[in-house]
């Protein structure tokens, strides 16, 4: 749901002099509105120092997200990403200076975004649910890939070509955005990879943020990445407002099944190429399971990532489990078994419990989850109670999730 903010503005008060009548008060006040008038015109004119004060609409804080910071100065806003890159973390510092304002110094050129942002390409479907969540869609201009796309004003804009096609983050055409001078570039912050592979881009004068939101170990963590689109847009206060309830939310649903002593077995995922991946401790997935009440075998692996398995590893945990999420794109347990026969005697198998969460993919593929999924979790951990314990959300429906037939 939306809500419009509508920001209050400062009343210019005016001084009326009381000390003539009649010609000489009007002459007075007439001076006075026009010298007023010339000093707002020559204020227009100057450029304003980097220190001075802005008008500040609103101010967002961070709560749960461990990957970025934003911090609030005299006259622009401070976003700190925070990125792993091998075994240290990296910290990328931006300037956001309101639209021509003067730029502070400590910045390089490529690290200074003007504000609120006009133009944005987004090389990742999150960055496709952060415009969406705010009711922005129409500041993107370009994508990654046209077609994994389910954001509806999104699709449309795309329909229109008002939206290009930029290519994956390892090919990306830099021609076309150049050609383009969008006002900034959202990439995905991943290991290993920092801004050096940008360099083209920002010589040319274009920022390039990268998000990091993979690094995150909870689902609200995740989904408060939002509040970086919204310090570009300057929409704090509608983040605050959104997020704020989602956040209720789903504290209130994870409230629920902290007093049930029955926990559900779950066991996740499908083999890869004949490897099992399954989430470790610190993955946000694993705090999904624990969050809708589930017993997760692999949930003590001290790490933030996936932990590949064979089958046979996998295969002696399935075979008592009470339920099986997330199994690809299939959406039939008959396809399940064409790609093992032995996946036959897991018992959730065999008992019909098997789920997955591409119940919102479109015509052309893409599947919602991976989308607005990341800025809902409330939505995502109410299907998870629903599918492990139904009884405490009697009458509720699925939204991304759906039972194998």
């Amino acid at each position: 749901m939306t809500h419009a903010f509508a920001p209050g503005r400062l009343g210019r008060g005016r001084f009326f002099s009381s000390l003539h009548a009649g010609l000489l008060l009007a002459g007075l006040v007439l001076a006075s509105t026009l010298g007023a008038a010339g000093q707002a015109a020559a204020s227009r004119a100057v450029p304003q120092r980097a220190g001075a004060t802005p008008q500040v609409l609103a101010r967002t804080t961070v709560r749960y997200a461990k990957g970025f910071t934003i911090q609030y100065l005299p006259g622009y806003k401070v976003l700190t990403i925070l990125s792993p890159s091998g075994q240290q973390t990296t910290a990328t510092r931006y300037a956001l200076v309101p639209r021509g304002r003067a730029h502070p110094a400590g910045f390089v050129a490529s690290q200074v975004i003007e504000t609120p942002i006009r133009s944005l390409v987004g090389l990742s479907s999150l960055h496709v649910a952060l415009a969406d969540f705010l009711g922005a869609s129409d500041v993107l201009v370009g994508l990654g890939s046209l077609q994994y796309v389910s954001a509806v004003p999104v699709r449309q804009r795309i329909a229109q070509g008002k939206i290009f096609a930029v290519g994956d983050g390892r090919e990306l055409n830099n021609e076309l955005l150049i050609a383009h001078q969008p006002d900034l570039v959202m990439a995905t912050g991943w290991p290993g990879e920092g801004l050096r592979k940008y360099q083209t881009l920002q010589q040319a004068g274009i920022p390039v943020l990268l998000n990091s939101e993979w690094v995150e170990t909870t689902p609200l963590g995740r989904a408060e990445w939002v509040k970086v689109l919204a310090a570009l847009l300057d929409k704090e206060a509608l983040a605050n407002q959104k997020f704020d309830q989602i956040a209720r939310e789903y504290e209130r649903l994870a409230a629920l099944v902290r007093q049930q002593t029955k926990r559900p077995q779950v066991i996740v995922n499908l083999p890869f190429k004949d490897t099992w991946y399954v989430p470790e401790a610190g993955n946000y997935m694993t705090q999904f399971l624990r969050d809708a009440g589930g017993a997760y075998h692999w949930a003590g692996v001290k790490a933030t990532g996936s932990l590949p398995l064979t089958v046979e590893a996998v295969a002696p945990v399935a075979l008592t489990a009470d339920y099986w999420l997330h199994t690809g794109t299939l959406t039939t347990k008959a396809a399940v078994v064409t790609q093992d026969a032995r996946f036959a005697a897991f018992r959730p198998f065999k008992t019909g419990q098997l789920y997955n969460n591409n119940r919102r993919t479109n015509a052309q593929g893409s599947n919602d989850y991976w989308e607005s999924g990341a800025v809902r979790p409330d939505l995502v951990l109410g299907d998870l109670i629903q599918i492990l314990h139904p009884a405490l959300l009697p009458g509720r429906q699925l939204y991304y999730y759906q039972k194998l037939k």
